[in-house]
């Protein structure tokens, strides 16, 4: 069995072909396809989050409202970068989007992707300390999150408070008490899996990683999951953590599904990212019968426990909804994923 998402980059465009023109239809149909996500039997609603971009950016007012209006399903992220966030008001947001969710938040937390402009974290008041690189930024504003996500107390009260305090130390409000083991880390290569399992975070392996030894890319994914597996344990957490894959994958099941997606490249792709030498992972693109073949091969799949499938809002929420109904009804049970 494994659990099944989604995974909306949600982009919008003026462009008469989009559905989605404007943030606002970006916003209301991601609550929409949430909603039938869980209507349909899908387990998880996860959004990308992009600055500076025609994309969904500002994540705790959305996963809020889809935890309003659904009851059951995940609530996620894939992923926040951390080089723009202050840990302690985000802390205090995601506490509060929990807790109206009913505890149901799997925030994911990464480095982040590449940007839209230079150096963009530095419009929002932060830069690397001295010695730091970016990226050690965003692991040191991760840290202090995951800290605060314990709800220890760390703030001295003031003697004249506006209102009655608790003995001790004061910590930030709202707290959530289960979040802390629902964090994840989008991981790029293999050494920051490592790094995110001695963390005791769950793990976001996305459609793209480091090419560290040019063997296919699910080969690569897989072999960095058993090693982020292995640090775990090691590091001697007392609980399981959970391991998600993204990909993007389409049953053709009628003429519209096949002008879409029927021509699309079935192999994976070589780019260059941040200087980084990275493999991008293929799309997957049949009829129920084939596609079954070949997700069986995909070993970084049979590895996680938790799939998101990534979808083309642009299109609309019932054709999405059409999408994600498609896998679960023709393709998961004959993989043993139902």
């Amino acid at each position: 069995m494994k659990k099944i998402g989604f995974l909306s980059f949600g982009h919008w465009s003026a462009s008469t072909q989009s559905a989605t023109r404007s943030a606002s239809d970006v916003l209301l149909q991601s609550i929409d396809l949430a909603v039938a996500a869980e209507e349909l039997g899908a387990d998880g609603a996860y959004f990308r989050v992009h600055h500076f971009a025609q994309q969904l950016a500002s994540p705790f007012p959305l996963l809020a409202a889809v935890g309003a209006k659904t009851g059951r399903i995940e609530i996620g992220t894939g992923v926040i970068d951390m080089r723009y966030e202050n840990p302690f008001y985000m802390a205090e947001d995601a506490g509060a989007a929990d807790l109206i969710s009913g505890g149901r938040l799997q925030l994911g937390i990464s480095r982040g992707s590449p940007e839209q402009v230079i150096e963009g974290w530095r419009h929002f008041g932060y830069a690397p300390a001295e010695g730091e690189t970016d990226a050690d930024m965003g692991r040191r504003h991760a840290e202090v999150f995951l800290d605060l996500l314990k709800g220890e107390g760390f703030a001295q009260p003031s003697p004249r408070p506006m209102f009655p305090n608790p003995p001790g130390l004061l910590r930030l409000e709202p707290h959530s008490a289960g979040l802390r083991r629902r964090i994840w880390w989008g991981s790029g290569a293999n050494a920051t899996a490592l790094w995110a399992a001695r963390q005791g975070m769950n793990l976001q392996s996305s459609t793209l990683k480091a090419d560290e030894t040019g063997e296919p890319f699910h080969v690569q994914q897989a072999r960095q999951i058993r090693l982020y597996r292995e640090a775990w344990k090691e590091a001697g957490h007392q609980w399981e953590p959970r391991v998600s894959v993204s990909r993007s994958i389409f049953a053709l099941m009628n003429d519209t599904d096949r002008a879409y997606f029927g021509r699309g490249d079935d192999s994976d792709q070589i780019g260059i990212i941040d200087n980084m030498r990275a493999v991008f992972g293929r799309s997957y693109a049949a009829e129920p019968e084939r596609l079954i073949e070949e997700l069986r091969a995909d070993e970084a799949i049979a590895e996680a426990d938790t799939l998101l499938l990534t979808v083309p809002n642009q299109l609309g929420v019932d054709y999405n909804a059409h999408v994600l109904d498609a896998i679960l009804t023709h393709v998961a049970p004959a993989l043993g994923w139902r």
